[in-house]
């Protein structure tokens, strides 16, 4: 796994401050209540709003990449 189960445990939604789940690729963290996805890049989350993707685009790109 490239983000510790002890990090997920402390990390939440810089936005609503909700509870994250990682991906199934491990590739990114989502907030269901913001339907965000923040990215993973090089095994550390990125956890800024701005750099944050829907939940909706991130599904197209997964459908795309299949």
């Amino acid at each position: 796994m490239a983000v510790s189960q002890a990090l997920l445990d402390i990390l939440v939604c810089p936005k609503c401050k909700g509870e994250l789940k990682i991906t199934k690729k491990q590739d990114g963290l989502i907030c269901n209540t913001c339907s965000l996805v923040y990215p993973i890049k090089d095994d550390i989350p990125v956890m800024l709003i701005d750099e944050a993707m829907t939940l909706d685009d991130y599904s197209r790109d997964q459908s795309k990449a299949n």
